[in-house]
């Protein structure tokens, strides 16, 4: 009983697979129709449905001929001229198609506009115009596509074709009429109902392919006008990024100059120490203490150096140059230089977890971003004060440093800003080097993120996240 249910299964996995090679096979076929190399967008668009109508002509006249002949129908006088007309429409349909593959859309659709005139012609003169014999889709059709694919002039010469090709049924109308003895007034009664239909229809049409055209019209005035504006707006923007560039590169200048004159200052704190030195009886001790100053000069000298390369790398466009090492170790390492940093009116505090705090970026970039927000609060405590710096690892494997000041703080306008690039409430030559902006952008481009508060005369704090790194194997 196992195999009916593989058998549903297969034909399924069959009718699937023939859906698919359908969908495959009808997607080649609207490509196809959509590859021919016609150089104007409205009659490139045009070109597939066109070229569906043209086949149908192409292949269901000759289809339906074969029909009507193997069904008995009589092949008459009318109907033998009928059948040349249809089987030369049918041809010059297919001529149609070969000239629109070859790029020339609009003698395409004339070709096939022209023998759709001419049939009527001869219909009309060989047996007038008959209501119950008069399909009116193919009349309409042409002033259709002899409006809305070549223009409004196209669309009138069509319909003054329609009308002379009408004017002649009906003069035959009148003569079978003669012929017959029937009034004259049967045979012409439909005129005022076709002149006024087709002139309706043809008004009708010419104001909305207007409307169409000036649309379109409109619209790409709107395209050319937004590609002028959106070039002005390039070229705008280039002159922009260019002042931007000299204004960065002044103020890179001054702000190095301040960030220098931090470490300066650190180095300066170390060499006032020679005097405690010199003052100390215990040799040994004050060798000690010489070498720890030494020691911090080192380091002073090194942040200078790292300073320095950020100078010379400017101009190059050097990508950061990330590590994984311990914070608590960094902090130790920059404790002397932050004390420097400091004048003895200000208490210094730095607090790490006993366990290692492992981060992952370019470490010389974080002790600068460490030394300036500490020079900034040192600025915003003139008259001493109280600066920490804790470090700690957060629930989520996170690391967090913390840098609190209880100076002046910042008022709410100066807080909205402080992260925009070269803001600062400072003159041009007190500017920080490594703005608050850079400090956002480089713990952005770390994984990081940085928050502030800060309330008028309590102090600002500084909050630095670094995301989780795992451990070193």
């Amino acid at each position: 009983m196992e195999y009916p249910v593989f058998f549903t299964k297969d034909r399924m996995g069959a009718a699937a697979r023939a859906r698919d090679s359908q969908s495959t096979m009808l997607d080649r076929i609207i490509r196809w129709l959509r590859e021919a190399p016609i150089a104007d967008e409205i009659d490139r668009r045009n070109a597939p449905v066109m070229q569906l109508l043209l086949s149908f002509y192409g292949f269901l006249l000759p289809a339906n001929w074969g029909w009507r002949i193997a069904s008995g129908e009589t092949m008459s006088r009318e109907n033998m001229a009928i059948f040349a007309v249809d089987m030369l429409i049918a041809a010059l349909a297919l001529v149609s198609i070969a000239l629109i593959r070859h790029g020339r859309f609009r003698p395409a659709v004339m070709l096939f506009l022209a023998p759709q005139l001419i049939s009527l012609e001869i219909t009309f003169f060989m047996v007038g115009v008959m209501p119950q014999l008069v399909d009116p889709a193919p009349t309409m059709l042409c002033l259709a596509i002899g409006g809305l694919v070549l223009g409004r002039r196209a669309l009138w010469v069509v319909w003054g074709l329609l009308m002379a090709a009408f004017a002649t049924g009906f003069a035959t109308n009148l003569r079978l009429a003669t012929e017959s003895g029937t009034p004259l007034s049967q045979a012409v009664r439909n005129l005022p109902a076709v002149l006024i239909s087709y002139t309706l229809v043809t008004i009708i049409l010419d104001r909305s392919i207007n409307a169409l055209r000036e649309s379109l019209a409109e619209s790409k005035a709107r395209g050319r006008e937004l590609q002028r504006e959106m070039a002005e707006r390039e070229r705008a923007q280039a002159q922009l990024i260019h002042a931007q560039k000299l204004e960065a590169t002044g103020r890179l200048a001054s702000g190095i100059a301040h960030d220098f004159n931090n470490i300066l200052d650190v180095i300066l704190g170390f060499s006032r120490q020679r005097h405690d030195v010199q003052d100390r009886a215990d040799g040994r001790a004050g060798s000690i203490a010489l070498a720890e100053s030494l020691e911090g000069v080192e380091v002073a000298a090194r942040r200078g150096t790292a300073i320095t390369r950020k100078l010379l790398s400017f101009s190059r466009d050097d990508i950061p140059k990330p590590q994984t090492f311990d914070l608590c170790a960094a902090l130790d390492e920059l404790h002397p230089l932050l004390r420097q940093l400091f004048p003895s009116s200000v208490r210094l505090r730095v607090e790490g977890d006993a366990a290692p705090l492992l981060v992952r970026m370019d470490r010389s970039e974080l002790e600068l971003m460490l030394l300036n927000i500490a020079a900034n609060a040192r600025d915003a405590m003139p008259d001493g004060g109280e600066f920490a710096i804790v470090a700690r690892r957060e629930a989520d494997a996170s690391v967090t440093i913390a840098l609190e000041d209880n100076g002046l703080g910042m008022q709410p306008g100066v807080l909205e800003h402080i992260f925009e690039p070269f803001f600062s409430t400072k003159s041009a030559a007190e500017g920080t080097g490594l703005g608050l902006s850079v400090i956002r952008d480089l713990l952005n481009a770390a994984g990081g993120e940085i928050r502030v508060c800060s309330t008028p005369g309590a102090g600002s704090s500084f909050l630095i996240r670094l995301p989780p790194v795992p451990p070193l194997s």
